[in-house]
């Protein structure tokens, strides 16, 4: 009898002894697979959560509706990056949160670690690139001027002497500068904070034209009250590439990023982000901006690359 209690006992022990490894080795390999997260990724398991950064209006590329709510072709974009990110993370229940941000604080922000990355409208530019990393180019833009259809500025040339606005912050607020001091243009240049306020000078009277990226202001139109008025007109300052923007040298969350993007493109699912976005009637007013893909786009979505233009 001592004997089989004996026996028992022992195979009681070594059942305890096995479960207990067993739980120990699950763990070590749980262990070891957060330690090979490093960077964002690291971070967005241990907090079970993404920040996001979004623009409120940079129609149709990523704008605020109001209430926290955030939509655009690049909010469209960001969003299938989290759901990768589920994915790869093994993180089904992943939560986000979207943080708006400007042209002027947008690099501090992903610099501090506020915003873990962002698509909106921001141009990779080897400037740039010093401070922040991109990731393969998901548009490109050409810089032209929304003006009025009766104001009799048809390109650059026409605005000697004239105010001019367009957003602090921006490519567009460096170039247009450029522009007005190598070419004695003596314009005036009205910066604003957003690109609403720069379609409200022109609005207003208080500017001929808004100088900024082809698309925006065709978004700028396709949202105003009176979108026949408008025109986009002038021969290209520069050709711009955008960008999903994260913190530099995060090799592993780029590489997310990027595949998911090449992803989009390669199996032709963008053709459809950008009908919705850019040919099809979009709120909060329901106009179209009937802007099709040009040339560059359609040679970026085949060949898709991360570099400054």
């Amino acid at each position: 009898m001592k004997s089989k209690n004996l026996m028992k006992s022992i195979f009681k022990t070594i059942a305890c002894c096995t479960a207990t490894c067993t739980l120990a080795f699950l763990g070590l390999i749980e262990t070891a697979s957060a330690q090979e997260l490093t960077g964002t990724l690291k971070k967005i398991k241990a907090n079970g959560s993404i920040t996001l950064g979004a623009r409120e209006s940079t129609p149709p590329f990523s704008y605020g509706l109001g209430d926290g709510k955030y939509v655009g072709y690049s909010v469209d974009l960001m969003l299938k990056v989290v759901d990768r990110l589920k994915v790869e993370l093994k993180m089904p229940d992943l939560k986000y949160t979207i943080v708006p941000f400007t042209a002027q604080n947008r690099i501090p922000l992903i610099q501090n670690g506020t915003i873990d990355f962002e698509c909106s409208s921001t141009t990779n530019t080897i400037e740039r690139q010093q401070q922040v990393s991109f990731s393969n180019s998901f548009f490109v833009i050409g810089t032209r001027l929304l003006t009025a259809k009766d104001s009799g500025i048809k390109d650059f040339s026409d605005l000697k002497g004239k105010n001019v606005s367009t957003t602090t912050g921006t490519t567009s607020e460096r170039l247009i500068n450029k522009f007005n001091e190598e070419k004695s243009m003596g314009m005036n240049i009205i910066a604003t904070r957003e690109n609403t306020q720069s379609f409200l000078a022109v609005d207003s009277g208080r500017a001929v034209a808004f100088m900024m990226d082809d698309a925006i202001l065709y978004g700028e139109r396709a949202s105003s009250k009176n979108p026949e008025k408008w025109d986009i007109v002038g021969t290209p300052l520069s050709r711009e590439a955008y960008g999903c923007m994260m913190t530099k040298d995060d090799v592993a969350f780029k590489k997310i990023v990027d595949s998911t993007l090449v992803g989009i493109m390669k199996s032709g699912e963008i053709n459809a982000i950008y009908k919705k976005w850019f040919e099809s009637p979009i709120p909060p007013r329901g106009t179209s901006l009937s802007f099709p893909q040009s040339a560059d786009m359609k040679a970026l979505y085949a060949n898709p690359n991360d570099h400054a233009l």
